[in-house]
């Protein structure tokens, strides 16, 4: 999938990254994204797993980053299960360094724990396409050879494949491709 500049490019050109038979509901998520309020989002915020995720994902598509450190602080705590992947696709989703750098916090904690299947992939999905959109580097770190990620891939019984990022990446691009889909409606 192209950067987040093709997606707009793509856009303008009228092409789509969301399926038909899902556009009425990426329709929906706009509108609702859009009516919220930030009260409300607030007390969804202070809600179990599934209210936590809906917020996160409201305040992705109607690119409220004023709740950035919500989310950060919420994925830094990992109370809930369920949500963190929502957490780390609206930090993505806004695209700049405080978010890598809420991201790579989570990842520096969570990734010396193998014993816990978290959100690191997600997570580290999330932090490796904010870079390509910063055109930075901060996955490099956790990524390398004796990196925190291998080592925790490695000691995670959980954990099975090549340790690659591929697929988590992937789903990080997808997710932000629909929330630009989202912006124009």
């Amino acid at each position: 999938m192209p950067p987040r500049a093709s997606l707009s490019e793509a856009r303008r050109s009228g092409t789509s990254y969301v399926a038909r038979g899902v556009r009425p509901f990426v329709h929906a998520l706009a509108v609702d994204a859009k009516a919220v309020s930030d009260a409300e989002l607030t007390i969804l915020f202070e809600g179990s797993w599934r209210e936590r995720r809906t917020a996160a994902w409201l305040a992705a598509v109607s690119r409220r980053d004023h709740f950035r450190e919500r989310l950060g602080a919420l994925l830094l705590e990992s109370a809930v299960c369920c949500a963190g992947g929502a957490y780390c696709v609206a930090l993505a989703s806004f695209g700049t360094a405080r978010d890598a750098d809420l991201l790579a916090a989570y990842l520096d904690r969570y990734l010396r724990r193998p014993d816990l299947a978290y959100d690191q992939p997600t997570a580290m999905g999330a932090l490796a396409y904010t870079d390509s959109v910063l055109h930075g580097d901060r996955a490099r770190d956790f990524l390398q050879e004796g990196g925190l990620w291998p080592q925790w891939f490695q000691d995670a019984p959980h954990m099975h494949g090549d340790g690659g990022i591929s697929n988590d990446l992937g789903g990080i691009r997808l997710a932000c491709a629909v929330i630009e889909e989202c912006a124009d409606i």
